[in-house]
């Protein structure tokens, strides 16, 4: 059905003028565990098959993902401020087994490694917790976070019926249980966590194990349940859960392939609603829409559900060499929250407003009756409603991906977009499309910042090439990788010595001797009598690669020097303690006397390389060698440093290193983690040019910059940035509904909060800064995304004056959407359904 653009205008301000002029037996209740708080009142976590309920009462629950590890200290606060204003009431993070025990009986729990205070902080934010105890998290961390020494516990099978395996397991779990009771954080002792979950999407495995992969379940379980936390255990993807424990969802459409909770009487909940994809080296961008999360989320609560998190909410990075197989060191930068820390808008700023509009139905959702209603082909209308009551909410939703739709409920005409859901907190109010997002843009920016860009004065120190004497570790084969390595570097040397004559040497002057390479990955750089002849690597869909390079052999003794290196050791998969990696047979092509095998020749290994022993990158180890000048690109296996004063402001910097290849970067000791520009996507650019230096990593003065470079760059090409997102922009149309903050519940009512209920365009500069320029204004049909609009076949020439006049010199502006604002004389294009575009800057106050 079809309706005219003024019809439909028409129809949409009628349905806002209008306005303005029992507990159902969901079945049995869980009760998982009482306590008293300090009035003497009872601290429960109950469940039902319609909700969790906290200290008997029904929520809503808006959760998000945040990892402790990949945030330093210092920034935790802010971004758990973030959530919250973002409309989050509970946190979710993972247990990271191996940050915590990296060496068996050893545990670690300081700086960004301290759980308890990271919960404690939560707490004090004012949202609850879900603890992901794992202690198999995936999570693209390093491992899954198994600890490398649970690999070498003998007859150890990971994630089965392994008595091993349990042992090790169950001895985690307590332990951080114990630490958790201890510090009284589980919701009945008066702590903040209201859920917990053991044991991570192990349905994708199970069947491997067959029946030891159905035991291990139900022990996971049982074991777990027996812990007496006093809060609801889930597993997320796990349909044979064993009672009590909740069976959840991961995906990004829960509300359609969830094939919903293992018994009547557990809620709906979804554990990993991913905000986009994590990325690895290589990948080209990808990104998911606002719309689309927003459409997933208001579809899940529409049928049923009381929990959705948000995977991930911030993803931070992966510092260090905490990232698994290839994925990059920024992680989920398309979160609502980015590697930095910064709104994305719209996703922040919509979902937000999605979380406000579920909240005006919250009374509905919890104690009404719900009923499906078909509108039309694809279109259906989800009611929840108490009878003899004004308790009722209504999402209207057009499941069609093409096409929009006019559909009549309940005496009124909609207007849905494709594949949208229009909320309707009264069931006759629009507060809320998926599709149509009321919320600002912004679009981030990299500054190079030239005064500590130009202060750079790069010294370098060639790194030590070792020879098959200077290997301690001997086979005559080579040795697997990650068992030599045993997870404290990336490197292991692989050495030998081959001796050859004239005769063994190829005359002619067009064929040469080759060495080949057969390579179980990740990658490797190869060096032949201390000379680089090359490197190869995989990919994290297939790791395994075939080396083949020139190799300047000569009469005599010759040194084959073989730098293996790992990218992250594996984090998802059966049989985790089986993986392989490194150089696994070698031979020397185009010899006068054949092939020549050096396989079985007899090696030498060595685990790291010089520079990591002496830590080069700290202040103290750097002066352990020397260091020269460096005059222009520099070749493999090179250290650089440099100092820079910190630019002004107290915002994130980035350091751009497309003029290197492959390595890893330190400020002031702290690692910034992995970079590998030289990985290239499809589209022939790396997969992540910036990389983040936290502010907490900075000093006023002085700041120690090292880089270990693996196979050449530039370090004089290197710059360093100061990051915002101080462009925003607004995109609203005619048809699109007010902003849900124009409306609050009073009782059973829905009223009018704002001055007039109509639509805007909303704009907000960060941190107190105010608009100094619109860089763009067209009311028509512009086009394009924030930081790209180009005006249409038609524009308002009055367009940049309005919004001058509306918004210059302010933090904070509104635009009205009326034709009578930009069409003042004669209008353009009268019977054009028309969007409002803007962009502007922000900056200090002077």
């Amino acid at each position: 059905m079809s309706i005219s653009p003024l019809l439909l205008i028409a129809t949409i301000l009628c349905s806002w003028a209008l306005l303005a002029a029992s507990d159902d037996n969901h079945g049995k209740t869980k009760t998982v565990a009482t306590s008293n708080d300090h009035h003497g009142k009872a601290r429960t976590v109950t469940y039902d098959g319609r909700s969790i309920m906290i200290d008997g009462k029904r929520d809503l629950f808006f959760s998000g993902s945040i990892h402790y590890p990949r945030i330093p200290t210092e920034n935790w606060g802010k971004i758990l401020d973030k959530a919250k204003h973002g409309g989050l009431n509970v946190i979710q993070t993972y247990v990271f087994w191996n940050i915590h025990e990296p060496v068996q009986g050893q545990f670690d729990f300081v700086g960004n490694k301290d759980i308890v205070k990271f919960i404690k902080l939560i707490q004090e934010k004012g949202m609850y917790v879900t603890l992901r105890l794992g202690p198999f998290i995936e999570a693209e961390w390093n491992y899954g976070g198994f600890p490398f020494w649970l690999r070498e516990v003998p007859d150890i099978i990971f994630r089965t019926n392994n008595e091993p395996f349990k042992k090790h397991m169950q001895k985690f779990v307590e332990r951080i249980v114990k630490m958790m009771k201890d510090e009284k954080l589980f919701y009945p002792q008066g702590g903040p966590i209201i859920l917990a979950q053991i044991e991570n999407e192990y349905n994708n495995i199970q069947l491997a194990f067959e029946e030891k992969g159905a035991q291990y379940v139900q022990w996971a379980g049982n074991m777990a349940v027996g812990l007496n936390v006093g809060v609801p255990w889930m597993m997320c993807k796990q349909k044979d859960a064993p009672d009590p424990v909740i069976n959840s969802c991961n995906g990004r459409n829960c509300g359609d392939t969830f094939t919903g909770p293992n018994k009547p009487y557990k809620p709906f909940l979804w554990t990993e609603n991913w905000t986009a994809q994590y990325r690895v080296f290589g990948d080209p961008p990808s990104q998911r829409a606002a719309e689309d999360i927003a459409f997933a989320v208001a579809r899940f609560y529409s049928k049923n559900g009381t929990l959705v998190n948000y995977y991930m909410y911030h993803g931070g990075t992966n510092y260090g060499r905490t990232a698994s197989s290839f994925v990059t060191t920024r992680y989920y930068d398309e979160a609502p929250l980015d590697e930095y820390g910064f709104q994305k808008e719209p996703k922040w700023g919509h979902l937000k407003d999605l979380h406000s509009a579920l909240k005006l139905c919250k009374k509905a959702l919890l104690k009404g009756t719900p009923s499906v209603q078909m509108l039309g082909k694809e279109i259906e209308a989800r009611v929840y409603e108490k009878p003899g009551s004004n308790v009722c909410a209504a999402f209207l939703c057009n499941n069609n991906t093409k096409e929009p739709a006019t559909v009549n409920f309940r005496g009124k005409q909609y207007y849905l977009p494709q594949r949208s859901i229009s909320i309707l907190p009264d069931c006759k109010t629009v507060v809320y499309n998926s599709q149509t997002v009321v919320s600002q843009h912004n679009k981030r920016n990299f500054v190079v910042q030239e005064k500590a860009t130009k202060s750079l004065k790069w010294e370098m120190s060639q790194d030590k090439i070792p020879i098959i004497n200077d290997c301690p570790l001997k086979s005559p084969r080579p040795l697997e990788l990650m068992s030599v390595t045993k997870d404290t570097s990336d490197f292991l040397w692989y050495t030998a010595r081959i001796e050859l004559n004239d005769e063994d040497l190829p005359r002619r002057s067009d064929i040469h001797p080759v060495i080949q390479v057969a390579n179980l990955g990740h990658g490797m750089h190869a060096f032949v009598n201390g000379k680089y002849i090359g490197s190869g690597h995989g990919s994290n869909i297939e790791k395994s690669f075939t080396f083949q390079k020139v190799a300047p052999l000569k009469s005599g003794t010759n040194h084959i020097q073989l730098l293996g290196y790992t990218v992250g050791l594996p984090d998802s998969g059966v049989y985790l303690e089986r993986r392989l990696a490194g150089v696994h047979a070698v031979s020397v092509q185009g010899l006068n006397t054949g092939t020549l095998d050096i396989t079985d020749n007899g090696w030498g290994h060595k685990v790291g390389i010089e520079g990591e022993k002496l830590r080069l990158y700290t202040q103290g180890g750097s002066h352990r060698v020397d260091w020269n000048t460096v005059k222009g690109p520099g070749g493999p296996l090179t250290w650089y440093k440099a100092y820079f004063d910190a630019p002004a402001g107290n915002g994130p910097l980035a350091l751009n290193l497309t003029s290197m290849s492959k390595g890893m970067a330190w400020v002031n000791g702290r690692s910034l983690g992995r970079y590998w520009v030289s990985y290239l996507t499809p589209f022939g650019k790396p997969s992540q040019a910036e990389y983040h230096i936290p502010r907490p990593f900075v000093k006023p003065t002085e700041n120690l910059l090292v880089l270990l470079e693996e196979s050449g760059g530039d370090p004089n090409g290197i710059t360093i940035m100061a990051v915002n997102r101080d462009t925003i922009c607004s995109s609203v149309s005619e048809y699109h509904p007010p902003h849900v903050k124009s409306w609050e519940r009073q009782d059973s009512h829905l009223r009018i909060v704002a001055d007039d209920v109509k639509t805007k365009a909303d704009l907000k500069c960060p941190n107190k800064k105010v608009m100094t320029s619109v860089d763009f204004a067209s009311w028509g049909d512009p086009s394009g995304s924030c930081g790209n609009f180009t005006v249409g076949t038609c524009n308002s020439p009055s367009a940049k004056k309005v919004v001058e006049q509306h918004c210059l010199g302010k933090t904070q502006c509104q635009i009205p959407i009326e034709r009578k604002l930009f069409d003042k004389d004669k209008e353009p294009c009268p019977d054009m359904l028309k969007t409002l575009a803007v962009q502007v800057l922000c900056t200090n106050k002077d």
